[in-house]
C-alpha cells in the first residue's frame, strides 16, 4: 500500500504565502501530499530535472505537495529502484536501463550507441515520443510504473588509468565500465565492457578493475571523482549515452487528485529546461577542473571515427531488432521511431 499523507486543508496567512513565487491567487487547491522519489549519489546535474518538479509542485500547491529526493541510495540501491516501485516503497525513483535490461528490454532501445542525437533538445523529443510507444507503456507497466520523463544524459566519454588508447586499436582488451548500447559498440573494437553501477565505478576504476570508465561528459566524470584517479579522457569518441526515465508508481498516480496530476505534467517543460541549463553550466564549471587535474584529453581522427561508428552503429542496430523480434517485441517499429522523431525535430 502507497503511503500518503492526506489532511484537512488549511488557510494560508499572507506572511505563509510570501514564501512562495506562486500568487495565492495561482495557487492549486488540493490536499497535503507527501511523495518519495530514490535516487543516487549526490545533487547534480543529473537530477536537476526531479528537483525543479519537486519545487515546482511545491510552490504551485502553496505547499501542500511535496516531493522529496532521497539520495546516496537512501531508499533503494540504483539497481533496485524499479522493484521498489513495483512495491511501492516510494512513490517515484530514478533508474538506468541498463542497468538492468530484462526488467525493461523496450527502453533499451534508448541505450543504443550512435543514435542521431545532434543534442539534448531532439534527444528529449525522442525520448517523449518512444516512452509514449504502447509497446514501452506496455512494458513498464508490469512494474506498475508510468515514465515521466527522460534526465537526457548527455554524449559518453572515457576517463581512464594506466596507458592511454591513442588509436582505436589500443581498446583491444581493455576492461571497460560501458553499459547498454556503448558496451557493445566498445564489443567492436575488443573491449571487455562490463556493467558498473554509477556509484561503484570510482572504486572499480581506482582498484583497477576496470581501466576506463564511460560516462556522461563532463558532468558526471567531475561528480563521481572519475577525474581524481584517471590521468586521460577521450574527448570525441561519443559513442552514445544511456537512458535514465524518471518514473511513478502508478498506484500512487491514480490516488492523485487530478489538479496535482495536471500540475505534475505541467512540471516536465521547466524541468527539461533545468536539465539542459545544468547539463551546460556543469560543462564550463568542469573543463577547467580536468585541465587543473593534467588529463590528458584523448582526440581521435576522422577516419577512425567513421570506421568505428561503421561497426558500432547498424549491426549492433541489427543485433537488437533482432533481439526485440525474439522476444516478441516490434523492435523495428521502436528503432523507426528514433528515427524519425530526431529527424523531425532536428
Amino acid at each position: 500500500m502507497i503511503k500518503h499523507t492526506v489532511m484537512s486543508i488549511a488557510a494560508f496567512s499572507a506572511a505563509s504565502m510570501m514564501a512562495f513565487s506562486v500568487s495565492a491567487a495561482d495557487v492549486v487547491d488540493g490536499p497535503e501530499v507527501s511523495w518519495n522519489l530514490s535516487t543516487w549519489g549526490k545533487q547534480r546535474a543529473f537530477t536537476a530535472g526531479v528537483e525543479e518538479i519537486a519545487k515546482y509542485v511545491d510552490e504551485n500547491t502553496g505547499g501542500k505537495f511535496k516531493i522529496k529526493v532521497h539520495y546516496g541510495e537512501a531508499l533503494s540501491k540504483s539497481r533496485e529502484n524499479l522493484d521498489g516501485i513495483q512495491l511501492g516503497a516510494f512513490q517515484m525513483a530514478m533508474f538506468c536501463s541498463a542497468y538492468h535490461p530484462a526488467k525493461n528490454p523496450t527502453l533499451t532501445g534508448l541505450d543504443l550507441p550512435f543514435l542521431p542525437f545532434p543534442n539534448l533538445e531532439v534527444q528529449r523529443d525522442v525520448h517523449e515520443a518512444y516512452y509514449s510507444q504502447p509497446a514501452v507503456v506496455e512494458d513498464l507497466a508490469k512494474w506498475n510504473a508510468k515514465i515521466l520523463m527522460s534526465s537526457l544524459l548527455p554524449q559518453y566519454e572515457f576517463t581512464g588509468v594506466g596507458d592511454p588508447p591513442l588509436t582505436l586499436k589500443d581498446w583491444d582488451g581493455m576492461r571497460v565500465r560501458a553499459l547498454g548500447g556503448i558496451g557493445k559498440a566498445m564489443t567492436k573494437l575488443g573491449a571487455v565492457p562490463t556493467t558498473v553501477t554509477a556509484s561503484e565505478t570510482y572504486t572499480a576504476l581506482e582498484r583497477g578493475t576496470v581501466e576506463a570508465a564511460s560516462f556522461p561528459f563532463t558532468y558526471a566524470h567531475v561528480s563521481y571523482r572519475l577525474t581524481d584517479v584517471g590521468k586521460w579522457y577521450t574527448a570525441n569518441l561519443s559513442p552514445g549515452a544511456n537512458n535514465c526515465p524518471v518514473v511513478i508508481n502508478t498506484s500512487a498516480w491514480e490516488e492523485l487528485p487530478d489538479q496535482y496530476k495536471q500540475l505534475i505534467m505541467d512540471a516536465k517543460k521547466p524541468a527539461y529546461e533545468a536539465l539542459i541549463s545544468a547539463y551546460k553550466a556543469a560543462d564550463a564549471k568542469n573543463f577547467p577542473i580536468m585541465e587543473e587535474k593534467g588529463l590528458k584529453a584523448i582526440m581521435y581522427s576522422d577516419e577512425d571515427l567513421a570506421a568505428f561508428r561503421k561497426a558500432g552503429a547498424q549491426p549492433v542496430w541489427d543485433e537488437w531488432t533482432a533481439d526485440m523480434k525474439s522476444k516478441g517485441i516490434p523492435g523495428e517499429e521502436l528503432l523507426e521511431v528514433i528515427m524519425t522523431t530526431a529527424k523531425k525535430s532536428s
